[in-house]
């Protein structure tokens, strides 16, 4: 995933209440109730045999191959908790998010003004539409440009063009990102 992308989830998983558990057969548990039931649906979200998760349910193999727990793992922290990960989206599509990054901004101005991309460190509350858009995005599967887009976009407008403002004509981008911490709370 990329460094956004990293973000958001890092963000929606600093706000579950209980710990994610630790015995991979308690994580395939996990993964099961997500997928109602399904050991072939899980199997394909970790990448291994339908075969391999019925013999952790059964009892019959306990200790994952490195890449399956790193699979465990992933794949556990995005189902762990889902009505609290919901809740937090709601309400944070509701009343916006802070952003704080430092990352490379590119920009299409007008004519004469400078647009040479370069870092900056910015912390900004986001408007309650790009965070919904944003979060929306996410949880469709977006790739890292869109999502980088859609943030582009509402930094652009909240921290650039001072909420309309000034720069109307300011389009922004972002290049590339060192650091992206969001709060959703």
């Amino acid at each position: 995933m990329g460094e956004l992308q990293d973000g958001i989830e890092a963000a929606l998983q600093a706000t579950q209440t209980r710990p994610l558990p630790k015995a991979p057969v308690a994580r395939i548990r996990v993964l099961l109730r997500a997928e109602r039931g399904s050991t072939r649906a899980v199997a394909a979200r970790l990448g291994c045999s339908q075969r391999q998760v019925e013999r952790y349910l059964a009892g019959q193999a306990h200790r994952p191959t490195p890449r399956l727990a790193a699979a465990l793992e992933r794949e556990a922290r995005k189902a762990w908790q889902p009505r609290v990960r919901q809740r937090t989206i709601h309400r944070a599509a509701r009343a916006g998010i802070t952003v704080e990054t430092r990352a490379r901004f590119g920009f299409t101005a007008a004519p004469g003004s400078t647009d040479d991309p370069r870092m900056r460190r910015i912390t900004e509350a986001v408007d309650p539409a790009t965070t919904a858009a944003l979060l929306a995005a996410y949880q469709a599967g977006a790739g890292e440009q869109q999502l980088r887009g859609i943030l582009a976009g509402g930094l652009g407008q909240a921290y650039f063009r001072d909420h309309g403002r000034r720069a109307q004509g300011l389009d922004v981008a972002i290049n590339a990102i060192d650091y992206i911490d969001l709060d959703l709370a």
